[in-house]
C-alpha cells in the first residue's frame, strides 16, 4: 500500500493546510472556500512563513499550491483590506510573493476556478502552472483603484507580451484557461477534477531527477530572466564553472557511471 501524505495546519481555523507527501512534495492548500479563498492578513503571514519553512526543509523537494473549492484565490478579503494594504509592506519576512520567489524549490500552481488580482499574482509567482478548464485569471487593480505591489504590472507583460498585458490589466479582461495556455501563461490545461493530481505528478516527475541540479537549474533560469541575454549567458557560464570546479574526481566518476547506466537502459529498449 502506498504511503499516505501527512497533514499539518497553520492555524486553529485550518485556513491554510500543508500536506507532506512521501515523495518529497508538499501541497499547500488555501482552505477558505466559503469566501472563494480570499486572503486576510493572518493568512498572508501564515503563507509567507510556510514557504520560508518549506524552502529550508530538506525533506521537501517541490511545492504545489492549490485552492479548495470554486476558486484558486479570489484575492484580498476586501473587508480586511486596510489591514493588508496599510500593513508593513516593506517587511519581506511576511511578504508571501517575496517568500515564494526566494523559495529554491520548484513551485507548481494548481489553478482551478478564479485567480483574481492577488490570486493572479500568486499564480505568477509559481514556476509552473497547471490549470483546470474553468480557470479564469483576472486583474482587477484598475477596477477597484488598488495599486499593484506583488509584481503583476511587471511580470505579466514579460510572460504574455506588453500589448496583451495592457489589455488584461487596464480593461480587467478575464483570461480563460484556453487563452492562458495559448499565450504561454499556463503550462497545461486539464479537466477540473484532475488539476491537483496533475500538479503533484509534475512535481514528482521533477523530483525523479538530481535534486541538487533541479535547485541550481531553477535558480539560474530565474536569475537569468532578470538580466539581458548577454549577461544571462555569462551568469550560466560562471555558475557552470563554479559547479564543475567544485566537483571531486569521485563525483565525476559517479556522474559518468550514472550516465552510462542510463544510456544502456535506453539502448535496451530500442
Amino acid at each position: 500500500m502506498a504511503s499516505q501524505p501527512s497533514s499539518a495546519s497553520s492555524s486553529p481555523e485550518n485556513l491554510i493546510l500543508v500536506d507532506y507527501h512521501p515523495s518529497g512534495v508538499a501541497v499547500v492548500t488555501i482552505n477558505r472556500p466559503g469566501s472563494l479563498n480570499s486572503l486576510t492578513r493572518p493568512m498572508l503571514v501564515d503563507l509567507a512563513r510556510i514557504f520560508k519553512s518549506l524552502d529550508g526543509d530538506p525533506a521537501v523537494g517541490a511545492v504545489v499550491i492549490f485552492g479548495r473549492g470554486r476558486a484558486f484565490c479570489s484575492g484580498i478579503d476586501l473587508t480586511a483590506a486596510e489591514d493588508v494594504f496599510k500593513g508593513d509592506v516593506k517587511d519581506q519576512e511576511t511578504d508571501l510573493v517575496i517568500q515564494m520567489e526566494r523559495c529554491r524549490k520548484p513551485i507548481i500552481g494548481a489553478v482551478a476556478g478564479f485567480a483574481v488580482t492577488a490570486g493572479f499574482e500568486i499564480a505568477l509567482a509559481c514556476d509552473i502552472i497547471v490549470a483546470g478548464r474553468d480557470a479564469i485569471f483576472i486583474d482587477t487593480h484598475s477596477k477597484f483603484g488598488i495599486f499593484p505591489s506583488w509584481g503583476l504590472s511587471q511580470k505579466l507583460s514579460r510572460v504574455i507580451g506588453p500589448n496583451r498585458a495592457r489589455q488584461a490589466s487596464l480593461s480587467c479582461m478575464p483570461i480563460s484557461a484556453e487563452m492562458a495556455e495559448k499565450w504561454g501563461l499556463v503550462n497545461q490545461v486539464v479537466d477540473n477534477p484532475d488539476v491537483l493530481n496533475k500538479a503533484i505528478e509534475v512535481a514528482e516527475n521533477i523530483l525523479r531527477n538530481n535534486r541538487d541540479m533541479v535547485l541550481r537549474y531553477k535558480s539560474v533560469i530565474n536569475d537569468g530572466l532578470k538580466l539581458d541575454l548577454n549577461n544571462a549567458l555569462k551568469l550560466e557560464k560562471e555558475r557552470a564553472h563554479e559547479y564543475y570546479d567544485g566537483m571531486t574526481k569521485e563525483q565525476f566518476a559517479q556522474m559518468q557511471k550514472f550516465i552510462s547506466g542510463r544510456g544502456a537502459k535506453s539502448a535496451s529498449k530500442l
